[in-house]
């Protein structure tokens, strides 16, 4: 059931996204916008720690917004091994539209589920996250 949750939310992110203009970004991508906006210039390493993905799954997501002009790579001054993320303005630019569709989409997802509920359903996520 959650796998099937996961999908149907993935195309109405999609979807959202086509209907905001956004196209090329795949709902993988989204995390790293997140840390990005909440810190705009993060190492390679600290994106694949906060986003819970290893380093070669994020160089393949960051080079690909690198492409279409949303984020770019910088290398450490110092030490060459360390590479920077940060968003460009385009990238920046994606906040206000990223919002929207997250809100809209946790309208859609808590429709007509009481508090009790959230919370209960909360609780047992809790759970079953921490039997792994």
């Amino acid at each position: 059931m959650i796998s099937k949750i996961r999908e149907k939310v993935n195309r109405f992110i999609a979807s959202e996204m086509e209907n905001h203009g956004v196209s090329g970004i795949g709902t993988s991508h989204g995390d790293i916008f997140y840390a990005l906006f909440k810190t705009p210039r993060l190492t390679m390493a600290d994106i694949a720690r906060r986003i819970n993905k290893d380093k070669s799954t994020v160089t393949a997501l960051v080079d690909k917004l690198v492409r279409l002009g949303y984020v770019t790579k910088e290398r450490d001054r110092e030490d060459s091994r360390i590479v920077y993320a940060a968003l460009t303005p385009k990238g920046a630019g994606l906040q206000p539209i990223f919002e929207s569709i997250s809100k809209d989409m946790l309208d859609v997802f808590y429709l007509n589920v009481t508090e009790k509920e959230k919370q209960d359903l909360l609780n047992v996520l809790k759970k079953i996250y921490g039997n792994f």
